[in-house]
């Protein structure tokens, strides 16, 4: 049975049993209403049977009578977020690599007022461009110009069935992104996933980085070091045992030091809704090899080569480390400490600041946008006054 469905139909269908019942709760209380199928024709399915030994099928109707005037079915997120709309409007670059053809989807949000400058936005692991937003709006107002690209295989842009990732290749499809668009100069800002592409990046490209952020970065350590290799076929078979408890629970211990808030949650259910896409092993596979890319490439040994002027962020209470579910607790102890990884980092770096935020974890410019903002800003404009910022909902 198909798990996708028409814009008018009543429902939603969950094609993977497991899935079911724990984004059942979750919908239900937001007066959401599906029914769900449990399908035994992939390599997911039996996973499935294997958790619920017995169990053929299972289908939950609600009668949405009453409601359906004022809920819309949810439906599963397209392999390249077609249905998922983004903050500013999307554009797409043309490239190719590898033998093979590629859409890099892209935001280049314009200033009324230009101050000739360019802000590079990289997004991290679990995420795409969109989540930028308000830190695109407050960057605008102030005349930046700001470019948000979905690296390939993330968000809007093209999910290979078989790449060889690298930081490099993405460094280098994002400097051709931006020859395009006749940006000789930028500020490239990078988050989690995104902090080790934007160092790799300033350290291809110097001429071209006039500044470099470096929002929570995963990298500044290495994994490898302490967490026993596995292959990819790992990393893939965790993400097709992917729902939204799963995702919620990693991202709420993880991301947002055990704390939760509603604004958290529109990033989860992207996530899972492509849980529930047909083609859903596509994205897991992209993001398999993305992780081994991670584990494998480390960019901590060449802070020193930055030549870039380089603002660090960290939030005091991340505990982000990839591979830490395959060490001992004894290790995982020794894994993600960020302000002491935060302190080492600068004193790597030639021309560095490091600004701490307290009470804050993975995703600064999502929970403490404010604090992070007035840090930035004074940054790149080198202000040395905390800069007035349009305030912003606490997140």
């Amino acid at each position: 049975m198909t798990n996708r469905i028409s814009s008018t139909s009543k429902f939603i269908t969950f094609h993977h049993l497991q899935r079911d019942l724990p984004i059942a709760s979750c919908l239900l209380e937001r007066g959401l209403f599906f029914v769900s199928h449990c399908s035994m024709n992939n390599a997911m399915s039996r996973i499935t049977m294997k958790r619920w030994v017995g169990t053929l099928s299972f289908v939950l109707v609600v009668n949405v009578a009453t409601a359906q005037q004022k809920q819309k079915a949810i439906e599963p997120a397209a392999i390249n977020l077609e249905n998922i709309k983004y903050p500013f409007p999307v554009k797409f670059l043309n490239t190719a690599f590898q033998w093979q053809q590629f859409r890099m989807a892209y935001m280049d949000v314009q200033p009324e007022n230009p101050n000739g400058k360019n802000v590079l936005l990289l997004h991290g692991k679990n995420f795409n461009g969109s989540y930028w937003e308000t830190t695109a709006n407050e960057l605008k107002k102030r005349g930046y110009r700001v470019i948000i690209p979905d690296q390939v295989g993330f968000g809007k842009s093209s999910k290979p069935r078989q790449l060889q990732y690298s930081f490099q290749l993405m460094a280098m499809q994002t400097k051709t992104l931006l020859d395009s668009l006749k940006v000789s100069k930028a500020i490239v800002l990078g988050h989690s996933m995104g902090g080790m592409l934007a160092t790799r990046f300033a350290l291809m490209y110097p001429d071209l980085t006039e500044k470099l952020v470096l929002e929570n970065p995963i990298g500044l350590e290495d994994y490898k070091i302490k967490v026993p290799y596995q292959p990819v076929e790992y990393w893939y078979r965790n993400e097709l045992k992917q729902d939204y408890n799963s995702l919620k629970k990693y991202q709420q211990e993880n991301y947002y030091h055990g704390t939760w808030k509603p604004e958290y949650e529109k990033w989860v259910v992207i996530l899972t809704r492509w849980t529930m896409n047909v083609d859903y092993s596509i994205v897991a596979w992209n993001a398999a090899l993305t992780y081994d890319m991670i584990m494998t490439q480390p960019v901590v040994y060449e802070f020193s080569q930055l030549r870039a002027p380089t603002l660090v962020i960290i939030g005091e209470l991340d505990k982000t480390a990839l591979g830490k579910n395959l060490v001992s607790e004894e290790v995982r102890k020794t894994m993600g400490n960020y302000p002491e990884l935060g302190k080492k980092t600068v004193e790597k770096i030639k021309d560095a600041k490091l600004v701490v935020l307290p009470k804050t974890g993975h995703i600064p410019h999502l929970e403490s946008f404010n604090e992070f903002m007035k840090a930035l800003i004074a940054f790149i404009s080198d202000e040395t006054s905390r800069s007035a910022v349009t305030p912003q909902p606490s997140y």
